[in-house]
């Protein structure tokens, strides 16, 4: 027999609060990645500051807690397997020299991945909570 959680609704609030870190983490890293050309083109100082990889690296390694977090927490296969893959993105291309090349496609392919799967694990969330309230 399925026990329920003893605390489902502070779980459901920290469900909430690691999605929407993650979310803003996420967005975050878009707007660095596709906002740093724009960027670099009007102010060529700029482009010195933007070289910093370190910033990919701090980026992907706040995001990881949350999401490893929420696919532990999370029984649906579906938001696992994609949260996993964006998070897989984020850490090759943010620490694998070697495919450096093809950073800038990984990084904004697994920021909108894990992203995507945040928003959509935050709106289910809410429904759930949503509906055990009523």
């Amino acid at each position: 027999m399925h026990k329920p959680h003893p605390l489902p609704d502070v779980h459901s609030r920290l469900a909430e609060l690691l999605d929407e870190y993650a979310i803003g983490l996420s967005a975050l890293c878009l707007l660095h990645c596709l906002g740093t050309p724009i960027l670099v083109t009007l102010l060529p100082l700029s482009a010195y500051l933007s070289d910093s990889h370190w910033i990919h690296q701090l980026l992907v390694l706040l995001a990881a807690p949350a999401t490893l977090w929420v696919a532990h927490a999370n029984p649906m296969p579906f938001f696992v397997i994609a949260g996993l893959s964006g998070l897989g993105l984020l850490l090759v291309a943010a620490f694998v020299e070697a495919l450096a090349v093809y950073e800038l496609p990984m990084t904004v392919t697994g920021a909108l991945l894990l992203g995507s799967v945040h928003l959509w694990h935050r709106k289910t969330s809410i429904h759930e909570r949503h509906r055990r309230k009523v």
